[in-house]
């Protein structure tokens, strides 16, 4: 037997027994006559005590032991002189009678403690070791409480978690796919799933009326802290349902993975705004609603004074900063140039400061009076010691949601995003379509199997653009802290429908035919009204353990060029390999690693 307990178990109620250890060594050191020994596993840190009295031999082994030997540990559990109390085994430790060496380490290149003193690179290229410090451990035991909870709660409803397959064909909606050439088919490929979706509504079809999976998911698009190129899904669907009933199932999901990983109450029910309120008050379809610094439109009560950049521009709107007005001219320059970057993409920003006693300092005050300028920070409910930052265009919805980009970072630099305070909605009624000026054709908001409100059918059946335009998507995401965790909508389960979508997204019945035949022939067989969606389980981890990043919630990640740079992956394929599929790489032998 290797140990008798695991090093985070062991309590002063433990004390007199005699146990056996085995883990890594963390640190060793000597105090006087005394070695002590960190010892570590996943489950926490026990500290191991070699007295000055103890056999030569026991002494000389204690302290040759490097960092990150493996080691086993037998001895009496005796309390501690100096407790500590951060620690829960901090009132115990083990008064060493063996060890024996189960593996050496060389020096690890990085410290594997709570704070390491390796860059994101190397403990990238080191993962195996990087997953060893506990930041990460405490990451994948949330990961692993969080897919508990939700395969306990899903089954508890009635739901069967069936698999769907990797293999499957590439779709012309969404983001790229990743294609994986057939050996026994040359020339021909399979795509990697970036969703299910096909399958769960043929699951549907099939009478398998409430089915989920944890499932693995690919997207061959560009990186960020958020986004992977595999990800996880929670991906869930019902049939005979309506949006209330998929809202309430999976807000009951939620509000259960909350309580009881984090023991965390969310409002019941939760609120829930339309996407339409939520871009012009936020300027973002995912709103953190943590905090409040709501867009205001300015357009009419700013117009007619003879400052062109606001009397053509087609929308103004602001955002009033609570406490900002102290603000130097200096930080103001800066923070212009900041809403300059590509990012946020703005031309300027025009300020005005409500001072304390009640007067007003600003960038157009050769245009504006006093009196203008009470009027215009009335009108962004400004008030005094507030700072009001304004920007115009000839575009509403990217005014707004540049200003949406402000807004945050404001809130940000206010510390109004606390990731311990959690403030979770539904957005709905979605615009349906998206109308492309450059493709001059409509795209499809979520995906082209999206079912319109009943109440707006008669637009979507409709020729007119304008009337198209008016249509909203049967459809629902879920938003926390400004982050999309999760989303979906009632689908069509009318192959006319589907049809009348394909049309309208430019797909020609061939195309159509050739890409979606398989759904369409199953609608045709008797297909249920149902509808789901899938949160993002990297991401309902990530923020639920206080992070913005999913990288360390997922055991081996990808770095933002989307490599593995500890199996150094992709990686070019040999010759051999290239003949037996039938492929010709035309990627130069130099540059093969970045393509």
């Amino acid at each position: 037997m290797y140990r008798t307990h695991t090093c985070g178990e062991l309590r002063i109620e433990n004390k007199g027994q005699k146990v056996t250890l085995a883990g890594w060594v963390q640190k060793a050191r000597k105090l006087g006559g005394m070695t002590f020994i960190d010892l570590r596993d996943r489950y926490g840190i026990t500290q191991l005590v070699v007295e000055a009295d103890a056999p030569a031999a026991l002494v000389e082994k204690a302290t040759s032991l490097g960092r990150e030997y493996v080691i086993q540990a037998v001895g009496e559990v005796v309390e501690r002189q100096a407790k500590n109390p951060k620690m829960p085994t901090g009132e115990i430790e083990i008064r060493l009678e063996e060890i024996t060496v189960l593996n050496k380490s060389v020096t690890p290149p990085f410290t594997i403690e709570e704070e390491s003193d390796g860059g994101e690179d190397l403990r990238m290229k080191f993962r195996y070791l990087d997953l060893r410090r506990a930041p990460l451990q405490r990451a994948l035991r949330l990961r692993h409480r969080v897919a508990h909870e939700v395969r306990n709660y899903l089954d508890a409803k009635g739901f069967m978690e069936i698999e769907t397959p990797y293999l499957i064909k590439s779709t012309p909606e969404g983001a790229r796919d990743f294609v994986v050439p057939s050996r026994m088919n040359p020339g021909q490929f399979y795509a990697l799933p970036q969703s299910p979706q096909t399958f769960k509504q043929l699951l549907m079809v099939a009478g398998y009326d409430r089915y989920f999976q944890i499932v693995r998911c690919f997207r061959d698009e560009d990186l960020r802290a958020d986004r992977q190129p595999e990800f996880t899904q929670i991906d869930c669907e019902m049939s005979f349902v309506e949006q209330e009933d998929v809202l309430g199932t999976f807000e009951g999901m939620m509000r259960t993975l909350f309580k009881n990983v984090l023991d965390v109450d969310i409002p019941d029910p939760l609120p829930r705004m339309s996407w339409y309120d939520a871009m012009d008050r936020y300027g973002s379809d995912k709103p953190d609603v943590r905090f409040g610094m709501e867009i205001h439109e300015l357009t009419e009560v700013v117009k007619g004074k003879g400052f062109s950049v606001l009397d053509d521009a087609a929308y103004v709107g602001g955002i009033a900063v609570p406490g900002a007005a102290e603000y130097s001219r200096k930080e103001i320059d800066a923070l212009t140039e900041w809403v300059k970057r590509p990012q946020v993409g703005a031309k300027g920003l025009i300020y005005i400061k409500v001072n304390a006693d009640g007067s007003f300092k600003s960038s157009i005050d050769k245009f504006y009076t006093p009196e203008d300028l009470a009027r215009i920070a009335a009108a962004a409910q400004a008030k005094p010691g507030d700072l009001l930052l304004v920007m115009s265009g000839p575009a509403k919805r990217k005014v707004q949601t540049m200003l949406g980009v402000l807004r945050l970072e404001m809130g940000g630099r206010l510390g109004l995003r606390d990731p311990k305070v959690f403030a979770p909605l539904w957005i709905v009624d979605f615009p349906l379509l998206e109308w492309d000026d450059e493709t001059q054709r409509f795209y499809a908001m979520h995906h082209p199997f999206t079912a319109p409100k009943p109440e707006h059918e008669k637009w979507f059946y409709s020729n007119k653009k304008e009337d198209l335009e008016r249509v909203c998507a049967n459809a629902y995401d879920f938003v926390l802290n400004g982050n999309e965790l999760g989303g979906g909508s009632i689908r069509i389960h009318n192959a006319d429908m589907q049809k009348r979508m394909f049309e309208v997204l430019g797909i020609g019945p061939e195309e159509a035919e050739y890409k979606f035949g398989f759904i369409i022939h199953a609608f045709q067989y008797g297909a249920p009204p149902h509808g789901g969606l899938a949160f993002g389980f990297d991401r309902v981890c990530a923020l639920m353990g206080g992070q913005d990043t999913i990288r360390d919630y997922i055991a081996f990640p990808k770095n933002n060029q989307g490599r593995d740079v500890m199996i150094d992956s992709p990686s070019e394929i040999d010759q051999a390999q290239l003949d037996e599929l039938q492929l010709v790489s035309t990627a130069s032998a130099d540059n093969g690693a970045d393509n």
